[in-house]
């Protein structure tokens, strides 16, 4: 059943995937879905915090596609904004996949296969600093 979370700052979107990334495990995918500056980097910046990485490391990989913040677990954060078809096929997200890092991808929407057991997260803006952040798929339960 998806958990739906109202944050009505960056902050407490930082705060709400700190807290989410207890969850996650070495392997875990988090597939990330929702419109331009709703909150998906602000969100992979709280999973870092949460797993004890630099939160100020984070910063959108548009241009460089795929950002690796090394530590126990690594977190990869990818950006699928500017592909298209086959080139999201060839990025080789297959291998993160498979690893023992934890994968989140921005613009998963994108993805014409989601990994088996992913996580997926919804931002939806409602106006101002307010989002709603809703969480699915069979890896979400607590």
């Amino acid at each position: 059943m998806p958990e739906t979370v109202t944050t009505r700052s960056e902050q407490e979107t930082v705060d709400f995937a700190r807290a989410f990334a207890a969850r996650l495990h070495p392997g875990s995918v988090v597939l990330l879905v929702g419109d331009l500056g709703a909150g998906k980097t602000v969100f992979v910046r709280g999973l870092a915090l949460g797993l004890g990485l630099d939160p100020d490391a984070v910063s959108s990989p548009t241009f460089t596609l795929i950002q690796e913040y090394r530590g126990r677990p690594s977190l990869y954060h990818v950006d699928l904004y500017r592909l298209q078809g086959a080139d999201v096929d060839d990025l080789g997200l297959e291998e993160l996949v498979a690893g023992d890092a934890i994968v989140a991808v921005e613009w998963a929407e994108k993805l014409r296969e989601r990994p088996a057991g992913a996580i997926e997260v919804r931002f939806a803006d409602r106006g101002g600093d307010v989002r709603e952040i809703t969480v699915g798929g069979p890896g979400a339960r607590r």
